[in-house]
């Protein structure tokens, strides 16, 4: 069975907003500055999402753990 591109794609905004509040909130108790957070999770936003879309259609390539039969 395999995921489609688009399913592939809401998945990789979902845990970029996840995974971009986790990263402005300790850049900003490390460096006490909302705007050098917020700064720091706007830079990786953008090349953690490309790298993710990536990473999930390769995997999907993957057959390791799939399985054809449904429950």
């Amino acid at each position: 069975m395999q995921e489609r591109a688009y399913r592939s794609a809401i998945k990789t905004i979902s845990w970029r907003t996840v995974g971009t509040l986790d990263t402005i909130i300790i850049s900003y108790f490390i460096t006490g500055n909302l705007f050098m957070a917020a700064s720091i999770g706007s830079i990786e936003v953008i090349t953690k999402m490309v790298l993710y879309y990536i990473h999930e259609r390769v995997w999907n390539k993957i057959p390791l753990g799939k399985t054809d039969i449904e429950k």
